[in-house]
């Protein structure tokens, strides 16, 4: 079960941060919307995957184009 718990913690530190993101936003625990985008993969046959992965797109997109700069000397 060690593969397993180090699996998880790369897929937690190198991940896309969709889930947390998502979470702080709605107010729940990142838990909770984890296991919502599981639980709705296997129910729908994977759309939830897919949609999973246009959030994470478009966050890193949207974090590319408004970053915040502490002056006008960073341009």
């Amino acid at each position: 079960m060690k593969w397993f718990t180090d699996l998880r913690y790369f897929f937690e530190k190198h991940g896309f941060a969709v889930t947390s993101r998502l979470a702080d936003r709605l107010g729940m625990k990142a838990k909770n919307v984890r296991l919502f985008f599981i639980y709705a993969t296997f129910a729908t046959f994977g759309i939830w995957f897919l949609v999973y992965l246009v959030l994470a797109f478009w966050l890193k997109m949207k974090d590319l184009i408004y970053t915040k700069r502490s002056s006008v000397f960073d341009l």
